[in-house]
């Protein structure tokens, strides 16, 4: 049998021919069986996290106005019908604010167009009976509560005289009405003109709506189109 050794080679000489083989294998080995990288570049396109919102965070101040308008929809009926009333009321107020301040787009159907404007004016320019009710009234009622049988008979024939004062007033008032309303308005219909007229002239002056823009007396312009 041949010894590894038989060509006179001693230990020494062996050992370091085992470790020369062994130094060149190894690095090769390490080249054979290392992991590849996969290359990235620069303008690759980064994932986007799965599950991910897929936009930016709102801001505290977006965030707030979202809430608010949040807060606003109605989420049960109650809600609601409490929003509703709260828009009619706003919506009511708005309405005679503007009537008080004259502005026409803001009147109900009933108080548009100049014929009403006219029969407006032509009622608050004039001095009603109605206008003496509410005081001649106080004078019955403190004559009625006096204790006293004359002055109670006192008190109810000035109730009566007023109530009749009141009917001719308005009688008159609605004569004189038609006739300015023919040589005015000759072409408009006159339907529901007198009724407008006498539940305006029924209230005190302060009170009516729209407001009055003339003066008792005031002489009333030729035109009203």
């Amino acid at each position: 049998m041949t010894s590894p050794y038989a060509a006179g080679a001693t230990d020494r000489e062996a050992a370091g021919r085992l470790t020369t083989v062994t130094r060149h294998s190894v690095p090769e080995a390490r080249e054979l069986f290392r992991r590849s990288k996969p290359e990235t570049t620069a303008d690759a396109d980064v994932p986007v996290k799965e599950g991910g919102k897929g936009r930016p965070t709102p801001t505290r101040k977006e965030a707030e106005a979202a809430a608010r308008e949040r807060a606003k929809v109605p989420r049960t009926r109650k809600e609601q019908m409490r929003q509703q009333r709260l828009a009619k009321t706003e919506s009511s107020k708005k309405v005679r604010a503007a009537m008080k301040a004259g502005d026409e787009r803001y009147f109900l159907a009933r108080d548009q167009g100049p014929v009403r404007r006219f029969i407006r004016d032509f009622v608050d320019s004039r001095f009603g009976i109605v206008e003496l009710v509410i005081p001649l009234l106080i004078v019955t009622m403190i004559l009625g509560y006096s204790g006293n049988s004359r002055l109670a008979g006192i008190g109810n024939t000035i109730l009566l005289g007023t109530i009749l004062l009141v009917i001719i007033d308005l009688v008159m008032m609605r004569i004189r009405l038609r006739r300015q309303l023919a040589i005015r308005f000759p072409d408009e219909p006159v339907k529901g003109t007198t009724y407008y007229a006498i539940t305006r002239s029924m209230q005190m002056k302060f009170m009516r709506l729209p407001k009055a823009r003339v003066k008792i007396g005031q002489q009333l312009p030729d035109t009203y189109r």
